[in-house]
C-alpha cells in the first residue's frame, strides 16, 4: 500500500446481500433515525455499478444523489459514512422473489408491471397489505425458507415505509426501490421525533 493513499474498498458479500432491494437496510436505517432524533442522509442509484450511501443529519432531511468513488477501503475498514457497493447486486438475489431483478442483477420493467397487473385488485396501480401476501405467497418456491424470509422482510418493510394515509404501497414507491429513488422520495415527509412530539401536542391542545 502507498503511503498517503486511501485503502481501496471491495465490496464484501454482506454489502452484495444488503444492496437495494434488500429493504431490511432500509429498516435498520429509518428505525435508528427514530431511535437516535437524528437525520439520516442517504444517496442511492441503481442498478448495477452504483453506490448507496447514508450519513447522518441532524434536523432535516437531505437526499442527494451519488456518483460512484474509484477508491474503496479495505473489506473490514468502518468510516462515518455506510457505504454499500452495489456492482455485485445479483449476489443479493433470493429465491421467492418477484424475479424484478435477473440474474445478472438487470432490472426487468415487465416482471416488475406483472407484479400490479396480477395483483392490485383492489385499486390499480397500488397494493394493500392483504394484496402483498397474496404476492407473497405466489411466489413462494416449495422449501425455499430462507426466499420467503426474505421476500416478506423486504415487502413488509417497504409497505411500513411507503404506504400513503390509505394503507396503499403506490407502484411509483415501489418502482423507487428499484431506481434509487426512495429515500428522495420519503425525504419530504421524515419528521424527528422532537418534530413528531410539537405536532402531537399541537393536536392534542
Amino acid at each position: 500500500m502507498e503511503v498517503g493513499r486511501a485503502p481501496r474498498r471491495r465490496v464484501s458479500p454482506a454489502a452484495a446481500a444488503a444492496a437495494v432491494p434488500s429493504l431490511l437496510l432500509f429498516a435498520v436505517l429509518f428505525g435508528s433515525v427514530k431511535r437516535a432524533g437524528r437525520r439520516r442522509s442517504a444517496t442511492c442509484k441503481a442498478p448495477a455499478r452504483r453506490r448507496c450511501t447514508s450519513t447522518r443529519r441532524s434536523s432535516t432531511a437531505m437526499a442527494t444523489a451519488s456518483s460512484p468513488s474509484r477508491r474503496r477501503t479495505a473489506q473490514n475498514a468502518t468510516s462515518s459514512k455506510l457505504d454499500i457497493y452495489i456492482e455485485d447486486i445479483q449476489k443479493g438475489k433470493h429465491g421467492s422473489d418477484s424475479g424484478s431483478y435477473d440474474a445478472e442483477g438487470r432490472f426487468v420493467p415487465e416482471k416488475f408491471e406483472e407484479i400490479f397487473a396480477k395483483h392490485a385488485k383492489t385499486v390499480p396501480d397500488a397494493l394493500t397489505s392483504d394484496e402483498i401476501d397474496q404476492l407473497l405467497q405466489a411466489n413462494r418456491e416449495p422449501g425455499d425458507y430462507s426466499g420467503w424470509a426474505g421476500a416478506e422482510a423486504e415487502w413488509k418493510t417497504l409497505y411500513s415505509l411507503g404506504k400513503d394515509k390509505d394503507g396503499l404501497l403506490r407502484k411509483d414507491v415501489a418502482r423507487s426501490v428499484y431506481d434509487g429513488t426512495l429515500f428522495h422520495m420519503l425525504a419530504p415527509n421524515w419528521k424527528s421525533p422532537d418534530e413528531e412530539e410539537e405536532l402531537s401536542a399541537i393536536r392534542e391542545s
